[in-house]
């Protein structure tokens, strides 16, 4: 009696899920190495994928942190900051514009203006008229 083993004495449904464990076990350390066999191969196969992914992520956090920044402002009550850049932009623009329609204006006005003192008017009511 002092010489059997423990184990034989457990009931048919411990002696199952024994057996189920040790299958388990088996399966997921033989799953195991092809797991990490194809882990190896795929992070070979996708370095240039997650480069792209990370330089994707990294420019979809930087605007989360920008629109969390202006949310906090916005809850806070505080005003956005002026655009200084657009607005000094859109004036250098502006003035670019300006300059350029004014110059186009004077080299029209500065053309040669005897072509109009060159025309001869006609006078339809006289019937002495060159026209007639």
């Amino acid at each position: 009696m002092f010489g059997t083993n423990l184990l034989d004495r457990r009931s048919k449904p411990e002696r199952i899920a024994d057996h189920a464990w040790e299958h388990l076990l088996s399966a997921v350390s033989s799953a195991g190495d092809s797991v990490r066999d194809t882990a190896r191969s795929a992070r070979r196969n996708s370095t240039g994928l997650a480069d792209e992914a990370g330089d994707l992520v990294g420019s979809a956090a930087d605007e989360a942190r920008r629109r969390a920044a202006l949310a906090f402002d916005a809850l806070a009550g505080r005003q956005p900051a002026l655009p200084w850049t657009l607005l000094i932009g859109a004036a250098l623009v502006g003035a670019a514009v300006g300059w350029a329609v004014g110059s186009a204006a004077r080299a029209a006005g500065s053309r040669d203006d005897h072509t109009v003192d060159d025309m001869e008017f006609v006078d339809v009511d006289r019937p002495n008229s060159p026209a007639v």
